[in-house]
C-alpha cells in the first residue's frame, strides 16, 4: 500500500525509504477499498501537517490530537476515525511506534464522539416497491437494459457496490427453471476469496439475459459503461453505482429528498429490511448478504425491529395501533 505522504513532512530519508519498502512488500495484500482509504487518510493528514507546520511521520501525539479537533468541526466521526487509522498504519509501515494510542489522542477521539455522536447517517434503502418502480420506469435502450439488470441483481444478491462492479459473466449461472445464482468471488468480509453464492430470482435472470444479449457480452466484466453512441465500454467503477441509482430514481419520480441520500449500498439495505420484514431469521439474512456478524443487519433493520418489539405488542394489546 502506498501511503500518500508528502516527503516534506517525513522526518528523514530512512523513514521515507521504509514507507516505500512497505509499499513494495504489501503490493496485492490488501483490497482496493483498503488501499483507497489509506491513501485518502494519509493525504489529508499530510496536507494538514504541511499547512500547520507539523511532521507527519513520526507524528507528535499533540499534533494528532489537534488534527482530530480540527477535523471534527467539518468531518463525520467515522471519517476522522478512518484518518486516525491511516496515521497509525503509516507509522507501522515505517516500523515506528504509533502516536494514536497516546492518551492525548484517545481523549481527543472521545471528545469528538461526545460532541458529535457516533451514529452514522444511513443511506436511503431501495426496498422492493421502490426497486420495482425504478425498473418499470426504465425504457428499452441499451443503457436501460444494463441499469435494470444491475439494480435487480444488486437487490437479489445484496451485493456491495465493489462486489457488483467486480462481477464477470462467468460468475453468473442461469438454470433451466429460469432462476440462477451469482458468485461473489471476494468481498469486504472475505479477503481470502473463499467466495459466496447468492440467489437470482426469475425476473432478475431475465433482465441479466436481456443485457448480455443486447450488449453482446461473451466474457469479462458483466456490467460495463455505455457511451452515448451506444458502444459498450469498459467495466464500471464502484462510484458509478450510486450515480446510476440516483439517476434512475429521479427518472422514476422518486422525491428529491430520498434521491439525495441514495448510495451504492441502498439495495443492500433495502433487501435486508425486506428480509427482516418478511420474518426471516437473522441467520438467513446474514447468509443472504454475506455478513459475518449480526451488527449491521440489526442496524439496517432497527425500524422494523422496533415496530415488532415489546412496546409495539403492548400497544396492540391496548388497542392503540
Amino acid at each position: 500500500m502506498k501511503p500518500s505522504t508528502d516527503l516534506a513532512v517525513v522526518a528523514n530519508t530512512r523513514i521515507a525509504a521504509k514507507l516505500v519498502e512497505h509499499e513494495q512488500m504489501a503490493a496485492g495484500a490488501y483490497s482496493p477499498q483498503t488501499v483507497r482509504a489509506l491513501r485518502g487518510g494519509t493525504a489529508i493528514w499530510s496536507s494538514w501537517c504541511a499547512e500547520n507546520g507539523h511532521q507527519a511521520v513520526p507524528a507528535d501525539p499533540e499534533a494528532v490530537a489537534a488534527f482530530i479537533d480540527a477535523m471534527a468541526t467539518t468531518r463525520a466521526v467515522a471519517s476522522v476515525k478512518q484518518y486516525v487509522w491511516a496515521i497509525a498504519a503509516m507509522h507501522r509501515a515505517a516500523d515506528l511506534d504509533t502516536p494514536t494510542t497516546n492518551k492525548r489522542v484517545v481523549l481527543a477521539l472521545k471528545r469528538m464522539s461526545r460532541a458529535n455522536g457516533t451514529r452514522q447517517r444511513q443511506a436511503a434503502p431501495l426496498n422492493r416497491p421502490l426497486v420495482q418502480r425504478i425498473l418499470e420506469a426504465a425504457g428499452d435502450r441499451l443503457i436501460d437494459h444494463r441499469d435494470r439488470a444491475l439494480i435487480s441483481l444488486a437487490y437479489d444478491s445484496l451485493a456491495r457496490r465493489s462486489e457488483l462492479v467486480a462481477l464477470e459473466l462467468a460468475d453468473v449461472t442461469l438454470t433451466d427453471d429460469g432462476t440462477g445464482t451469482v458468485l461473489i468471488r471476494r468481498s469486504k468480509t472475505d479477503q481470502a476469496g473463499e467466495g459466496s453464492v447468492r440467489f437470482i430470482a426469475h425476473d432478475t435472470a431475465e433482465h441479466i439475459k436481456a443485457w448480455i444479449e443486447a450488449a453482446a457480452i461473451t466474457d469479462g466484466a458483466l456490467f460495463r459503461s455505455v457511451h452515448k453512441s451506444g458502444a459498450v465500454g469498459r467495466g464500471l467503477h464502484p462510484t458509478d453505482v450510486s450515480r446510476i441509482y440516483k439517476r434512475r430514481a429521479e427518472a422514476a419520480g422518486v422525491d428529491s429528498t430520498t434521491v439525495a441520500v441514495l448510495s451504492g449500498h441502498s439495495t443492500r439495505i433495502g433487501a435486508a429490511q425486506d428480509l427482516v420484514a418478511a420474518d426471516l431469521g437473522i441467520a438467513d439474512v446474514m447468509q443472504a448478504g454475506g455478513w459475518k456478524t449480526p451488527r449491521m443487519v440489526a442496524r439496517y433493520s432497527e425500524h422494523q425491529t422496533a415496530r415488532r418489539g415489546a412496546m409495539a405488542k403492548l400497544a396492540a394489546l391496548q388497542n392503540r395501533l
